[in-house]
């Protein structure tokens, strides 16, 4: 396995962190916080730079909300600084851990999301399960579709790092990600990251592609799909999907200390349709969940609240209506993105 060292000046020098600093802050351009930190650019980047250079960074405390869209979770939010940070390390370290990413890890890469893995789930049913018998096409086959329970908070930090440890081979760069780790204040020490960070994001693909590897190269399954900590694999034989079921449950309990969900790693038959990625996917069509459906009514009374209260712009009414209008739109969803975009107009209105 080749190694990388020598990581943490180019992890330090200004034009890592001025390329962190613009991606950190895209879309968020007209946040107080970004502008705060863009009134004094160079002298920020420079401070940074000094503070990662000498050793001497320590990140603030996260800010800590409940979010209910429509579970409820918990969201830790770092400080742009730290944030700028963040992005400084996965422009370094990302790109050496995504070579060894199979194809169809979808999560947090370039060129993946979930539109392409639905699109790839679609193009496994053609090939696994259609039946033409006389003319006519038929469904036979089964999807396993999991899950693992409480992800982010059960990674295990010396699991993780002695995953990212076979690679990296400097000392300053893993100091950093322990820094970075140790920002965290879970219920059980050493376990669990923040959701809502970048670095989480990257974590917690490298944790699970040892799963990926598992899952390709020992039970050599070919149909499998991986999208955080969701999966699907498709095959014909019910009876296969269940013995891998127990293998991956294994594996994940053994190896990386953590488990399936009981309730939502099931195998279902095709012909039923998978829930997967906030869409409900049929052979001949996809909907989107009821869930996705009933948030973005709620959104919309929020915006209407917030719109005549002055605390919202028409200009982030309309950029996340057409966010979710484009997300909309993968699925058969005329009629309901129509009614959503003319009730957005009449909340511009008031």
């Amino acid at each position: 396995m080749k190694t990388y060292r020598n990581l943490y000046g180019r992890l330090c020098s200004y034009d890592n962190l001025r390329l962190a600093w613009t991606k950190a802050r895209q879309r968020k351009t007209q946040r107080e916080y970004v502008i705060e930190f863009e009134s004094n650019l160079e002298g920020n980047i420079k401070e940074l730079q000094y503070e990662l250079e000498t050793q001497i960074y320590s990140p603030a405390p996260l800010t800590v909300f409940i979010v209910r869209d429509p579970k409820t979770r918990k969201i830790s939010a770092s400080h742009f600084r730290d944030r700028v940070v963040h992005h400084a390390l996965c422009n370094v370290i990302a790109p050496i851990f995504e070579k060894d990413f199979i194809h169809d890890s979808f999560a947090n890469q370039i060129d993946k999301g979930t539109h392409k893995a639905i699109l790839r789930y679609e193009a496994f049913v053609r090939k696994v399960a259609i039946v033409k018998r006389r003319g006519a096409e038929n469904l036979h086959g089964f999807v396993l579709k999991a899950d693992v329970r409480h992800y982010f908070d059960s990674i295990n930090h010396d699991i993780l790092l002695g995953i990212i440890k076979r690679k990296i081979k400097d000392d300053e760069v893993i100091s950093l990600i322990e820094i970075i780790l140790k920002n965290h204040k879970p219920e059980i020490d050493g376990v669990g990251i923040p959701l809502g960070n970048l670095t989480s994001q990257f974590f917690a693909n490298v944790y699970l592609n040892e799963l990926d590897w598992f899952v390709k190269h020992k039970l050599k399954v070919k149909y499998y799909i991986r999208y955080v900590d969701d999966f699907v694999i498709i095959h014909r034989d019910k009876q296969a999907l269940e013995n891998w079921k127990t293998e991956i449950d294994r594996f994940l309990r053994e190896n990386l200390e953590v488990e399936l969900h009981p309730e939502k790693s099931r195998i279902i038959p095709l012909t039923n349709g998978v829930t997967f990625l906030g869409f409900r996917i049929f052979y001949q069509h996809r909907l989107l969940k009821k869930s996705n459906v009933n948030r973005v009514w709620k959104r919309l009374k929020v915006f209407e609240r917030r719109y005549r209260d002055g605390t919202v712009t028409d200009a982030e009414i309309k950029e996340s209506v057409n966010g979710w209008l484009a997300y909309a739109k993968f699925a058969d969803t005329y009629k309901l993105r129509k009614k959503v975009s003319n009730r957005a107009v009449q909340i511009l209105r008031i």
